[in-house]
């Protein structure tokens, strides 16, 4: 396979572990689902809740224990499996209307996956299955953070609400021009096929935000008229704006004329030591022209975090770039996970609230439509060219 080998030096008990903790957080979350919760409704960015619990299973039978040595694949435990659950094929808007397991089913079926896939690990740990069992537990983690993205968008309870916060700077950090390395290289753990390979570019001189534009920051564009002018705005920012006749953040309300911000259920508000988060990139890029700034580049981004004094970790981060492949790029065997969605995402950089520590690394590159509001990302900003 010309895929990464995983070097993390998990032993199989260590990795069935790892699954479990994944899987438990994954029922938390279930328990607080509404009892008219399991399909939710339908939207571009949800999936059914019912329809998300089988996939998760199916994913790790699918490359765990399904998947051959010459690309094929067994059948699996679920008779009619593939129709119902996989992501590659079963087209977003039909996912409603499938005839889903039941949950008492899907839990059914999650335990025969459990077992078989424990024993699998528990005999020869060879490096391809180390790698499927690596991308299972990540796939897992990031339907988790998508789980509290949907929560947080249907202003669901949620037991950890976590409103960072932080002491935002107000410096800037300076950098020379100089070399930064994008990209991993292929003894650098689990990544995904869009970090290869490891390449340098040269960085001009500029200066960054040390922190996250805070939520009374962004408060200032939006009392400045900032949505209601499109000098800011990028012809493709301003004709979303128009079209959804976005006037303010979407998670934020006037109360006897001071803004509030809803995290989950709760009202609360603006803070200026919680980051600005649940913007698009439109919002983005023109709340950091307004201050006569840009968002950064990723190279910009990853040299800056080779600085001590540079916070990430708080929120995703916009950045200027379009996801695209590096040169040189081939797909892993997952092959639907980058390739369909170059060019028309936006990168995203450095984790937010509830992304996983095993994702929460620099060289992780999330990926987004740039209309997209309901993922827990920000911004920072950059000097101008």
């Amino acid at each position: 396979m010309n895929i990464a080998r995983p070097i993390s030096g998990f032993s199989p008990d260590q990795l069935i572990d790892k699954l479990a903790q994944a899987r438990a957080q994954f029922r938390a979350l279930i328990k607080g689902l509404p009892a008219d919760g399991w399909l939710g409704p339908h939207a571009e960015h949800l999936n059914p809740p019912l329809w998300e619990a089988g996939h998760i299973v199916w994913f790790q039978e699918r490359w765990c224990l399904r998947a051959q040595p010459d690309g094929n694949v067994a059948p699996s435990l679920l008779a009619g499996a593939d129709a119902l659950y996989d992501s590659s094929t079963v087209p977003h808007d039909s996912r409603w209307d499938l005839p889903l397991l039941e949950p008492a089913a899907v839990d059914d079926y999650a335990e025969q996956v459990t077992a078989a896939v424990s024993a699998r690990l528990r005999g020869v740990l060879n490096p391809e299955l180390a790698y499927y069992a690596e991308l299972s537990l990540v796939h897992e983690l990031m339907h988790i953070e998508a789980w509290r993205m949907a929560f947080q968008h249907l202003a669901y309870a949620h037991p950890d609400p976590r409103a960072a916060e932080l002491p935002i700077s107000k410096d800037r950090l300076s950098f020379p021009e100089s070399e930064v390395t994008l990209g991993s290289g292929p003894n650098q753990g689990f990544i995904f096929d869009n970090e290869k390979w490891r390449h340098g570019v040269t960085v001009p001189a500029f200066d960054i935000d040390a922190s996250l534009i805070s939520e009374t920051n962004f408060a200032a564009f939006v009392d400045a008229g900032g949505y209601l002018r499109s000098a800011e705005w990028t012809e493709a920012g301003w004709a979303w704006r128009e079209d959804h006749d976005a006037t303010h953040p979407v998670y934020w309300r006037l109360a006897d004329g001071v803004w509030q911000v809803r995290r989950f259920a709760n009202w609360a508000p603006l803070s200026s030591h919680t980051p600005m988060l649940h913007i698009n990139r439109f919002e983005a890029e023109a709340c950091a022209a307004w201050m006569s700034r840009r968002l950064p580049t990723a190279e910009q981004w990853l040299r800056s975090t080779q600085d001590s004094g540079f916070d990430w970790g708080a929120g995703w981060e916009w950045m200027r770039n379009t996801f695209a492949p590096y040169p040189g790029f081939s797909a892993d065997p997952y092959q639907d996970y980058s390739q369909p969605w170059f060019h028309s995402h936006t990168e995203l950089r450095g984790g937010g609230p509830f992304t996983d520590p095993l994702l929460k690394r620099p060289g992780f590159r999330n990926f987004y439509l740039p209309h997209r509001r309901d993922p827990f990302a920000g911004f920072r900003t950059v000097s101008p060219a």
